[in-house]
């Protein structure tokens, strides 16, 4: 007889007073049998005591921000499938028995649910439609695949992928780490289109839409340049020997019709700039085999990590 599966739901909050129960109670009407979990960001209201009363199990963790909350619930929660929602009260629980249902369905290690509006005023907002757009256009153009939605928070995880996750983003940005990680081991993932609600009155959101977005797209570059090494220093090989180029050529063919060499400081700027080149090349053929050697122990270990027995 096998031994039905254990299942997480992780919750991390920060000042979630008023919409927190409402979350708790809607998954523990979802899936009776799983256990829930809430990491208390530094709240300053009564997130964590609403908490406790309405039946989670509480976790403190005092970094600020949902990526360190979201290492904390990884690293010291155990179960065999794990779902990753805000407690903001946006994500409809409902969905989650079919989230569960497509991961252990089809033997995926991640399942994201893609958000679509019940079409309320403010609910997602257009400048976050935009952004969200933007970014998953430039995930996919970078690291070679497309999600609709880079950015939602919720997600449901197969054991192997949480143990091999490294989450070492601290913020917003989590949920990007979360989309390359699967895209650069190759991991089996799919999405499914859920209802994105409106936040309860008197929640507010603490996402800042200029701010974060921005610690996400540098959060991308900084992931392609350890992801793909190669690409990222070629381009800056291009950029530099293309502008020594453009400045070197005035000063050659003044050379061949004249015999002298015109602009001193400039010839120096153009060899100086393709001297640079080449090291950003040749730092990208070096960072490329460490980034192989690297994905290939993730690999490793991601295949090791396996369901509990």
């Amino acid at each position: 007889m096998n031994q039905q599966p254990s299942i997480s739901v992780l919750l991390p909050c920060f000042n979630e007073e008023v919409a927190i129960a409402g979350v708790i109670r809607s998954f523990r009407l979802s899936l009776p049998e799983a256990r829930i979990f809430v990491c208390d960001n530094n709240s300053t209201d009564n997130t964590a005591n609403i908490a406790k009363a309405a039946g989670a199990e509480v976790i403190f963790e005092p970094l600020q921000g949902k990526g360190n909350s979201v290492r904390r619930l990884f690293a010291d929660i155990e179960a065999d499938i794990y779902i990753l929602a805000d407690g903001d009260g946006t994500y409809d629980a409902s969905h989650a028995p079919q989230l569960i249902d497509e991961l252990v369905s089809n033997n995926l290690d991640m399942v994201a649910a893609s958000r679509v509006s019940r079409g309320e005023i403010d609910t997602y907002r257009a400048g976050h439609q935009f952004g969200n757009k933007l970014i998953s256009r430039i995930i996919a153009r970078l690291f070679g695949n497309q999600f609709k939605d880079v950015l939602t928070g919720y997600r449901v995880f197969s054991r192997r992928f949480i143990k091999s996750f490294p989450a070492l983003s601290s913020g917003f940005e989590i949920e990007t780490e979360i989309v390359i990680h699967a895209l650069e081991l190759r991991i089996p993932t799919s999405e499914v289109d859920t209802d994105y609600q409106a936040r309860p009155k008197g929640s507010t959101s603490k996402l800042s839409t200029y701010k974060d977005g921005m610690r996400i797209l540098l959060t991308i570059i900084q992931l392609f340049k350890e992801v793909r090494p190669l690409l990222f220093f070629t381009a800056i090989f291009s950029v530099l020997s293309l502008t020594s180029i453009a400045l070197a050529w005035p000063i050659l063919m003044t050379y061949f019709e004249t015999g002298f060499v015109p602009r001193f400081p400039t010839a120096i700027l153009s060899t100086g700039l393709m001297i640079l080149a080449f090291i950003s090349l040749t730092c990208g053929i070096i960072l490329d085999s460490v980034t192989r050697a690297r994905c290939e122990l993730r690999r490793l270990f991601y295949n090791n990590s396996l369901p509990r027995s």
